[in-house]
């Protein structure tokens, strides 16, 4: 059995995408960075469909070189095939959108990475692993990179697997035209013509629009350029027509496009066309590769193409599987796809990054309990920075590389410790809500306008406490709500996670409805926390009818952690007992059970910084083998239908 269903080859770069619509590309004041190049687009979104897809690119030893790779990694693609290039960068590409029919993008590729690709780094045991080879137009452009790619398709083809070509032709990458004209798609060129047509021969599949076609086909007149093409080669050939769908053709030539093999296309505003073929080329690969007739991959084309012209960004705008079917099957409710809160919520929650499944995560984002104690102690407010250091220290420690671990800690008392956090493989949960706020106010560095999340890592977490309860007054509740209401869409504007405390039992009295109410009352004001943090539930009906509430309204939820209360370990152990039979609940956020008897200690002078450490990394590690006990005989036990 193949590891791979498709490897694609060719470019690799990173999209800085203006994030200001409307105006000149000169005018741009800030970017938004993501992967791009055409078979580096089409590797996550087969990803994203659920292909196994590797890439086989250059990308320099800097920066942006480890950006592609970790974002790919991120994204499930295979990088065996990704060099590192030790004397030249990776490619750039500065990209904007005008209005609706201009799309200026500028190339900066100048010796890049991926243009020193070369026969050497086609490995022949990678290019077997695979059902599929995809290459692109661009690198077809240069002997050394058409080297690479030559002995790409001819292994392929000696395996019996399958080839598909992506014209994806760019004048100015030819050496047609200059800088400034990357935004053109269209210059005819004999010697262009030719040279694709001495390797079309080597595909099962060829993909172009219509001016792709004129190119490769010499000729302008569409009809006679796939004719020419179909002189040299027996592929299939798929004509993209932009709204007007694509038309595949599988044997000769009709005389209109109209008699092709179609899809159905969608009525949908054109917001960015970058990336749009590559879309659609990836929502086209999952329908081919996996043995769909030419109707359904066409539609699962159309559809990819549809998402990416509707959205910002190449590979951002690409659904996954599961968001794709969702499509398909409800249809489009509103042009702009990018303004369907429905089908916004599915893209956001199935295509986020990393695997969290377990969640043991130390919580030292306590600031007025630090305080506190720094006051009793006697000590200055100014140790406690350099304390939250010694419980990451901790924390690091106990997680010892592994995945599953994370902490919490905030900004104002704890910036070093977030700073040094940042890159180690830790979730990291990051606090806004001003102390013990009620009705709810944000610490003050986020701002009026909550602009101050725009600076944050895009790895943080927005976690935010509320103290909210069913009963509270009218008045409470829309103060509460509209500070949640705000900050849950300038999460989502900035892509970052949120994480949504709920602590009803500080309030008012609870029972086993309490807590279910409220989760309830966050999703029909439109808030979808990627994470809730509950206190200990009070019975299994109070867990069941949490986690049926959640589920119910957002399947793809990342799931619940339970907080401590600073409770005793084995009151903590009963807790995480009950909390375990529930799948739903991925683990714990616990505090002052671990650090507070250091702090004290240590702010008094009365402990050393190892033993601080040592102590706290003790009682981390107690807890996360009694969550992990608690789990282990949860799923020995759980009766069927239990599990949320």
């Amino acid at each position: 059995m193949k590891q791979l269903d498709v490897i694609t080859i060719g470019r690799s770069s990173v999209d800085l995408y203006g994030a200001q619509v409307g105006g000149r590309l000169e005018d741009m004041a800030s970017f938004n960075k993501y992967i791009g190049g055409s078979p580096t687009n089409m590797a996550t979104g087969t990803a994203r469909l659920g292909l196994r897809s590797g890439l086989i690119t250059r990308v320099g030893d800097e920066h942006m070189g480890r950006f592609i790779r970790e974002e790919l990694e991120r994204h499930g693609v295979d990088t065996r095939g990704v060099v590192t290039d030790q004397e030249r960068l990776s490619a750039l590409v500065l990209l904007g959108i005008r209005d609706q029919e201009q799309f200026p993008l500028i190339f900066y590729r100048e010796n890049c990475a991926d243009m020193a690709l070369c026969e050497d780094d086609i490995d022949p045991a990678f290019i077997a692993s695979a059902k599929a080879v995809v290459a692109t137009g661009t690198h077809l452009s240069h002997p050394k990179t058409e080297g690479a790619v030559l002995k790409a398709l001819k292994l392929a083809l000696e395996n019996g697997d399958q080839t598909a070509l992506d014209i994806d032709y760019r004048p100015n990458l030819w050496g047609l035209s200059g800088h400034g004209d990357g935004e053109n798609r269209f210059i005819a060129s004999e010697k262009v013509t030719e040279k694709l047509q001495t390797t079309l021969h080597l595909f099962d599949l060829i993909v172009g629009t219509e001016e792709e076609f004129h190119i490769a086909g010499g000729t302008t007149d569409t009809i006679q350029a796939l004719k020419n093409v179909r002189k040299v080669s027996s592929a299939t050939l798929v004509c993209k027509r932009g709204p007007m769908g694509a038309s595949a053709f599988v044997g000769d030539i009709p005389e209109s496009l109209d008699d092709g093999i179609s899809g159905p296309g969608f009525p949908i505003e054109v917001f960015n066309v970058l990336g749009a073929g590559d879309g659609f080329m990836s929502g086209l690969l999952k329908g081919w590769i996996t043995g769909e007739d030419w109707v359904t991959s066409l539609t699962f084309a159309n559809a990819c193409g549809a998402f990416a012209v509707s959205r910002h960004g190449c590979t951002p705008a690409y659904p996954s599987w599961e968001e794709l079917q969702f499509f398909l099957n409800r249809g489009v409710k509103d042009k702009a796809l990018r303004k369907d809160p429905e089908l916004e919520q599915i893209h956001w929650s199935t295509n986020r990054h990393g695997d969290w499944s377990t969640m043991r995560v130390f919580a030292f984002d306590h600031r007025i309990q630090l305080e506190q104690m720094a006051d009793s102690s006697g000590a200055p407010h100014e140790r406690i920075g350099p304390f939250k250091e010694l419980c990451l220290s901790a924390a690091l420690e106990v997680a010892n590389d592994q995945p599953g671990y994370g902490i919490l800690c905030d900004s104002r008392l704890g910036r070093e410790a977030l700073y040094r956090a940042a890159g180690t493989g830790l979730w990291i949960g990051h606090p806004v809500e001003w102390p013990a706020s009620r009705p709810l106010e944000l610490e003050p560095e986020i701002g009026p306008d909550f602009g101050g999340l725009a600076e944050w890592p895009t790895e943080h977490v927005v976690k935010v406490l509320c103290f909210y309860h069913p009963d509270d007054s009218t008045e409470m509740k829309m103060q509460q709500e509209d500070v949640l209401k705000r900050l849950f869409a300038s999460c989502r504007r900035n892509s970052l996670e949120m994480l949504l405390e709920v602590i009803p039992s500080k309030v008012g009295p609870i029972d086993d409805d309490t807590t279910a109410a409220i989760i309830q009352r966050m999703y029909d004001i439109g808030i979808y926390p990627d994470w809730w943090k509950l206190e200990p539930l009070t019975s299994h009906d109070a867990w069941a009818k949490v986690c049926s509430t959640i589920t119910k309204n957002d399947p793809n939820t990342r799931g619940i952690v339970v907080l401590g209360l600073d409770a005793r370990e084995d009151q903590l152990a009963a807790s995480f007992a009950e909390a375990a039979q529930f799948e739903l609940v991925k683990g714990f956020a616990v505090g002052r059970t671990i650090f507070a008897d250091a702090a004290r200690n240590w702010l008094a002078g009365n402990m050393s910084d190892q033993e601080a450490i040592t102590d706290m990394t003790a009682r981390f590690e107690r807890l996360c083998g009694i969550w992990d006990d608690a789990r282990a005989i949860a799923q020995n036990i759980l009766p069927q239908g239990i599990s949320a």
